[in-house]
């Protein structure tokens, strides 16, 4: 049960005063439909208003508040702007400037001879001063704006007086609630507590930075605190240990036509290690690109299989999910195993035969996407699951693909995205973490190299093709723009036609179905195309060894995280791989950065800390994270600065401070509920 204390905040935005349907409608398209979702919908700005009685010059830019007779209205030609003449009570003249109104609107809300309370910024036009579009009241009317007003995101129907308005209601619903932080932190950092942080962060004052800290503290506190009870709990449940007898992983290993690396032997002890306890296993397996976490995850699965359990593959993709069945069946082949792919296009009787042969354990190991664990899909015995690019899936998904078993199964996750220490923390702090920072042998680097010559890259890619090489073209974009943006996937497919020959060019982006893009994939990895045109659907689960040439058009549009991923689709055979960077003219000094490093390194993880400290409080890794690790106030900067500080909190709560049955537990509980970490909840409503 929710606490009593948080009802209030936790009620529609249609109990609060004067919102009706009308106004819950547009509210949602903010994605605010409780009071706390106000509570939280910070400003973005502040405006300072002046309150003065005369103008002078010393005014301009400034918003002022001013009593203004008007003197004279002058409406001009039919397309010229209402300007209606005013002066102010040491008679300067100012011109009241309005566009889309009429002379009669003007008589009735400007009339002749009557002071008026003027709100707006003044301006200078030619020699005149002027105020644009400004907000006229009465004088002794409706409350005159605040001189400091702050404000906030709106959408079409809600002015920024109504949503403080809201604000303000919804804030005056925050009780005084009991402190979750442990002591002396509060005493170190100078906090005020949460209820008052979180006005003051409203009100945009001088301390709002330590305000926000604090909100953004409580937030990393939260998600740690709901994560060490996930482990705790994982932990605290009995799996079963999975020993393998050798029997798959063995005759794979004698097949494999290179040796693993020292990277990849440890990881695959520390996985095998973990699968060996009856503890369910909860690791994260990092490897940058090309360095060989798939065949590291297929001997976890063999592992699983040996010891007489099913295994399942989750790809957050319909790509990556087909690209790696092909991939998993091209390894064990010869071995005495089945592999099957499970998608939501598969339909009708194939669909239902997979489904019962999955649930009589006849399928080893199923690989899919999200449809794996469909209420509709049953296993016989799921002991291990394997989570790819795992920063795409939230914690509740790992936990819902877990609830397939019987007993809770060992859990695999996976991504080729390395991520900065801190944010590992706040989106994975419940799992062991395991990196793969070697490449397999014979994989040399790839050149990177940055130009602005366009047609110099479409002359050497001409003799690339000429010479039997393949090659990728991504571009930002799928289609071209109103200003005519070419940098775009469909015009750049046209021109490489005609340049290299219509059958030699495909064209793949996310606009297109999937047997389309599918088929013309298929085509490329066969080499029956020199040349795949893509936007950023290549980025995962395309492996086309004989492709050695990536050219990346507008790459200053494109995230560090982003171009090492692409980057990572040539370099996968033994040949010599170029990925060229085709930038345009101007650059920002933050473009020109990332364009450096990419040059200068092909280390994903120090790509991964520099993306980081790019990009500040920008999107990071290139995709919105999911569920539960979306943040109001924790952006990246204070991630970095307060995660290990929370994690500590959260350490010391559950094991010195009586966990969540003491005093300062009381109030944690009550902090996992008000940031909504639903994992921690679910664990608080079951125990």
């Amino acid at each position: 049960m929710r606490p009593a204390i948080l009802n209030p905040l936790f009620a529609e935005v249609a109990a609060l005063k004067g919102v009706g349907s009308a106004q819950v409608r547009q509210l949602a398209r903010l994605k605010i439909s409780r009071a706390l979702d106000l509570a939280f919908h910070l400003p973005t700005m502040v405006i300072d208003r002046l309150a003065v009685d005369r103008v002078d010059e010393s005014l301009v830019g400034r918003p002022i508040v001013v009593p203004l007779t008007p003197a004279r209205h002058d409406r001009g030609g039919p397309r010229s702007p209402l300007r209606v003449a005013a002066v102010d009570r040491g008679g300067q003249w100012v011109d009241l400037t309005f566009f889309g109104q009429t002379a009669n609107w003007a008589q009735t809300k400007l009339p002749i001879g009557v002071e008026k309370r003027v709100i707006g910024k003044l301006d200078r036009y030619g020699q005149k001063l002027q105020i644009a579009h400004p907000e006229v009241l009465a004088m002794d009317g409706p409350t005159p704006p605040p001189l400091r007003e702050p404000v906030y995101p709106l959408t079409e129907g809600i002015t920024n007086r109504r949503m403080s308005q809201l604000v303000a209601e919804a804030l005056g619903r925050v009780p005084a609630l009991a402190e979750w932080i442990e002591p002396s932190v509060i005493e170190r950092q100078g906090w005020a507590p949460f209820a008052d942080s979180l006005k003051a962060a409203h009100r945009m004052e001088g301390a709002r930075n330590a305000s926000l800290d604090r909100l953004a503290y409580d937030e990393l506190l939260a998600n740690q605190l709901a994560l060490l009870l996930v482990r705790a709990d994982t932990r605290a449940r009995r799996g079963r240990a999975l020993a393998g007898t050798g029997r798959l992983v063995q005759p794979l290993m004698a097949s494999l036509p290179w040796a693993l690396t020292n990277a990849q032997n440890r990881v695959i002890g520390e996985i095998s290690g973990d699968m060996a306890q009856a503890q369910p296993m909860l690791r994260l397996l990092q490897g940058d690109v090309g360095s060989g976490k798939t065949l590291v995850g297929l001997i976890a699965m063999l592992t699983a299989v040996e010891a007489g359990t099913q295994a399942a593959l989750l790809a957050p993709t319909e790509i990556l999910a087909r690209q790696h069945h092909a991939t998993l069946t091209k390894l064990a082949a010869g071995l005495p195993v089945r592999i099957e792919l499970l998608t939501g296009r598969d339909k009708g009787k194939a669909r239902e035969a997979l489904l019962a042969d999955l649930a009589a354990g006849r399928i080893d190991i199923l690989v899919g996407t999200h449809a794996i664990f469909q209420e509709a899909v049953e296993y016989h015995d799921l002991g291990l699951v394997v989570v790819d690019e795992q920063h795409r899936f939230g914690v509740a998904q790992r936990l819902l693909l877990a609830n397939k078993a019987r007993v809770p199964p060992h859990v695999l996750a996976m991504t080729a995205t390395p991520i900065p220490r801190s944010l590992a923390l706040t989106r994975f702090g419940e799992m062991d973490q395991s990196q793969i920072d070697e490449r397999p042998p014979g994989r040399q680097p790839i050149e990177t190299r940055v130009t602005a010559r366009f047609e110099d890259v479409a002359a050497g890619l001409a003799r690339h093709v000429e010479g039997g090489g393949q090659a990728y073209w991504v571009c930002p974009l799928v289609d071209g723009t109103e200003d005519e943006d070419e940098a775009a996937a469909t015009t750049r497919a046209a021109f490489l036609k005609v340049r290299l020959g219509e059958g030699k060019v495909g064209l793949a982006h996310g606009k297109m179905k999937g047997p389309d893009k599918d088929a013309v994939m298929a085509d490329f990895a066969a080499g029956r195309l020199a040349v795949l045109v893509a936007t950023t659907v290549i980025e995962v689960g395309v492996d086309v060894p004989n492709a050695t040439l990536m050219i990346i058009e507008a790459a200053e549009r494109f995230g560090l995280a982003q171009l090492h991923q692409l980057r990572g689709r040539v370099g996968r055979g033994s040949g010599h791989s170029v990925c060229l960077l085709l930038r345009g003219e101007e650059l920002s000094e933050t473009a020109r950065s990332r364009l450096k490093l990419m040059r200068e390194t092909n280390d994903g993880f120090r790509i991964a800390e520099e993306d980081l400290r790019l990009r500040g409080a920008g999107e990071i890794l290139g995709t919105r994270q999911s569920g539960e690790e979306a943040f109001h106030f924790a952006d990246p900067e204070r991630v970095q600065t307060y995660v290990t500080m929370a994690r500590d909190d959260a350490r010391l709560l559950l094991d010195r401070d009586g966990g969540l049955d003491g005093a300062r537990g009381q109030a944690a509980r009550v902090l996992l509920y008000l940031f909504e970490r639903d994992a921690g909840v679910a664990l608080l409503r079951s125990g």
